[in-house]
């Protein structure tokens, strides 16, 4: 993982380089190269900002342990499978423990770069909304997540941390900055459905479906690894569904001001969506 600091530098450099490209290329190769570089030093900015913000709190610790204790008793309330059975039936596999560790420390973010990069070269025409879902939907956490929220394992609720327990916690790396209190919503959950509907809505293979294997394992590994709440990936989730029919929104009301009839002078001009003008 890179800090905020380098993750910003090299995005600078991206997004420079990129448009230098435009400006002063001189071979297509290289035109047709710039948008991808400009695009990589959006994604990275964006990592950045993520990181960033997790190192941002507006409340102290006790209050952040105090939530999340509430959460926990919530979600018996609402009769919720126990995280704490659930890690219970891994924590006699090492293997499987450590497996579960690294997929939380990775797969979030690999799993969405590939996607990225995928669309780019497969699916460019679907790829604008799936960026734009994606700086939406990671603001919205970023915001909630400035009100601190311990996560099931410092809550002392009997979850191990077993990133802890393996030496393989995240959180102990230098220059790090995440806040071990933003469990609420999750970032992890959040772009683990993203990355399923992207694809399936993009592909038409018969494999595309294979992909919530991806959001199936990330809420399992979050859960297991007591990172997380089962009410942090709802939040998030319901994040992501707003975010999109936001979009739908917007896209509707555009669709409806270009068809809209402009009239002046009692001449009426109509436009429609290949933006031809007809005078009628």
């Amino acid at each position: 993982m890179m800090t905020w600091q380098s993750a910003a530098v090299v995005a600078a450099a991206l997004l420079a380089g990129g448009f230098a490209m435009v400006r002063f290329a001189r071979g297509a190769r290289m035109r047709a190269t710039a948008p991808f570089v400009r695009e990589a030093g959006v994604i990275l900015g964006l990592y950045a900002l993520w990181q960033y913000a997790g190192g941002l709190s507006l409340g102290h610790t006790g209050d952040a342990v105090a939530r999340g204790v509430r959460i926990w008793h919530i979600e018996r309330w609402w009769h919720l499978p126990s995280e704490a059975w659930l890690q219970r039936g891994i924590l006699g596999h090492p293997l499987l423990v450590q497996g579960a560790n690294i997929y939380y420390a990775t797969m979030h973010f690999g799993m969405l770069i590939a996607m990225l990069v995928w669309l780019y070269a497969r699916h460019r025409d679907a790829y604008p909304r799936v960026r734009t879902t994606i700086v939406l939907t990671t603001t919205a956490c970023l915001l909630v997540g400035l009100v601190p929220v311990a996560p099931p394992r410092l809550i002392h609720a009997g979850l191990v941390d077993t990133a802890v327990a393996y030496g393989q916690s995240v959180y102990a790396v230098g220059g790090i900055s995440a806040d071990q209190y933003s469990a609420m919503p999750s970032v992890h959950v959040a772009w683990a459905a993203l990355v399923p509907i992207a694809v399936i809505t993009a592909s038409r293979s018969k494999w595309r479906w294979l992909i919530l294997l991806h959001f199936a394992a990330t809420v399992y590994v979050v859960v297991v690894t007591a990172n997380h709440f089962w009410a942090d990936g709802i939040v998030a989730v319901a994040l992501l569904a707003i975010s999109l029919a936001l979009q739908a929104v917007m896209a509707r009301l555009v669709h409806r001001l270009r068809l809209r009839p402009i009239e002046s002078s009692g001449v009426v001009v109509a436009l429609d969506e290949s933006d031809d003008v007809g005078v009628h």
